[in-house]
């Protein structure tokens, strides 16, 4: 088969008329069915675990919604740019993008608590330097898998520091832009 997607058709055609056949093909297209429905349901519990320790930490819904919203968003940025530019989502990569969860949380995090604490200008704070140089030492090390000469491991690099920029992107970016302004005589 040329691509995935005829595999997928050829299969589904075959198993309209035969559904208990067998064989590599079948192997094959159930066997990454498999694989994305386990990322997909790994991906939502992740999502739902983060929310639960999130409202425990923060015990304000306003600001789980403040460290999760940035995060959801550079998953979506993610996913638009892996479509538009000639990468793809593999089963080689694909089991590496739950790690940019947890950095996106801790990344969002340090600005809601900042805010919360009444720091007024987030991005002028040496947290923000903090998270800039974490990112960066992050994305050195991401960056070595990319340059590896085995496809997967370059792929799932490459995949890393696109999904890395997009979370630094939503962090430094967004959170701000969505924390609310406090007036002159509330700090």
């Amino acid at each position: 088969m040329s691509s995935s997607g005829a595999l997928r058709k050829f299969v589904g055609s075959l198993q309209k008329i035969e559904p208990d056949m067998a064989g590599t093909a079948v192997d094959i297209v159930e066997s990454a069915r498999s694989i994305v429905r386990a990322f997909e349901q790994a991906a939502g519990a992740a999502v739902v675990m983060i929310a639960i320790i999130l409202i425990i930490a923060l015990r304000r819904v306003k600001d789980m919604a403040l460290v999760l919203a940035p995060l959801l968003l550079s998953a979506l940025m993610t996913v638009i740019l892996v479509v538009l530019l000639p990468e793809t989502l593999n089963f080689a990569n694909i089991i590496a993008l739950p790690l940019l969860l947890g950095v996106g949380v801790s990344f969002n995090i340090y600005f809601v608590m900042n805010w919360r604490d009444g720091v007024k200008s987030p991005l002028a704070s040496p947290t923000a330097r903090a998270v800039l140089f974490s990112a960066l030492t992050t994305g050195t090390a991401f960056g070595s898998l990319a340059l590896s000469h085995h496809p997967g491991t370059a792929s799932m690099g490459r995949l890393l520091l696109l999904s890395l920029a997009c979370t630094l992107l939503g962090t430094l970016v967004f959170v701000p832009a969505l924390l609310p302004k406090r007036a002159e005589d509330d700090v």
